[in-house]
């Protein structure tokens, strides 16, 4: 659906966006991460047609969009970071000033504000001005004026940014559905809405690719470490289990007559077998033992980490 084919963007002397290359197929939900000033927002911009790269192209089916900007511009839905709105117009005017701005007809323009409004739950809100309206709702406009042409593609950058945890799992549900019929590229700081609408993700770092790939495959595959908790009462638990093969870093304390430990380990081997023979063994009372899994949290720091040291 979406082919991104080594775009470079600059601005000035700064090169935002470097050589960049990823595919998006058609009804996937795709997360677009990256810390901040990583090129997210600036690569988003050049799906959309509101910025032409340097270099490189955008395509859509394998056309360059800058074939027919206008046409594909009609294909996209986009709710930029800041959602900018008219305070002093009801939702229901704004709506239609959008519409008629997509040049749609005033048919389309009925049935379009019609499903835009049933689809993100507006009915509510409707005939109140936006400047009355809370910021989860406020989203939600921007979204209905997003899928009101009812594009193919929605490209939605921080669309929870600002939003209490109730609205940030609202609009998460609502990106979901909104998800079931569109290509979605989204771009948030939010791992949770990450792991709960995306099926793959594309992660830049300094405005190059650091990753990209199914959300489950990138985190195995790209999760070198673990790190194990141990709790025990016994003789020598925490030198014993530091000395295992593979581990690189513990710590350890005692807490109400039991020893905490934990295991770090780089290569991410399996010892679990090896502390339950260590346990027996020795005669401890092994309480517990738990492997941390691996998360796209811990992913994302991986790739990202000292690119994040350097923001001010």
């Amino acid at each position: 659906m979406i082919t991104v084919e080594g775009v470079t963007k600059r601005y000035g002397d700064v090169v935002a966006v470097d050589d960049v290359s990823f595919a998006v197929e058609r009804g996937e939900v795709v997360g677009f991460l990256g810390p901040n000033g990583a090129g997210k927002s600036t690569t988003m911009k050049m799906i959309t047609g509101t910025l032409q790269p340097d270099r490189g192209s955008v395509r859509f089916e394998g056309v360059p969009i800058g074939d027919d900007l206008a046409g594909a511009k009609r294909r996209v839905g986009y709710l930029p970071e800041a959602n900018p709105l008219y305070d002093e117009l009801l939702v229901a005017e704004y709506l239609e000033y959008v519409a008629e701005l997509r040049g749609l007809s005033p048919a389309d323009t009925r049935s379009g504000v019609a499903d835009a409004v049933d689809e993100t739950d507006l009915g509510e809100v409707f005939y109140r001005p936006i400047g009355e309206c809370s910021k989860g709702y406020r989203q939600r406009v921007g979204l209905a004026a997003a899928i009101l042409h009812r594009p193919e593609v929605l490209v939605l950058d921080e669309p929870t940014e600002g939003l209490d945890p109730n609205q940030r799992v609202e609009i998460r549900r609502l990106v979901g559905s909104l998800g079931r019929e569109r290509t979605v590229l989204l771009s948030t700081h939010v791992m949770q809405e990450v792991e709960a609408t995306c099926s793959r993700l594309v992660i830049l770092r300094r405005g190059r690719l650091a990753a990209e790939g199914g959300v489950e495959e990138l985190i195995f595959n790209r999760s070198a470490g673990a790190r194990y908790h141990v709790q025990a009462v016994g003789e020598g638990i925490a030198e014993a289990l530091s000395g295992l093969a593979g581990v690189t870093g513990h710590s350890a304390e005692e807490r109400a007559g039991r020893m905490h430990v934990r295991l770090d380990v780089a290569d991410g081997s399996e010892l679990r077998p090896d502390i339950f023979a260590m346990a027996r063994d020795r005669g401890w009372t092994l309480w517990e033992l738990h492997r941390e899994q691996a998360s796209l949290e811990q992913l994302f720091r991986s790739l990202t980490a000292d690119e994040e040291e350097d923001q001010p």
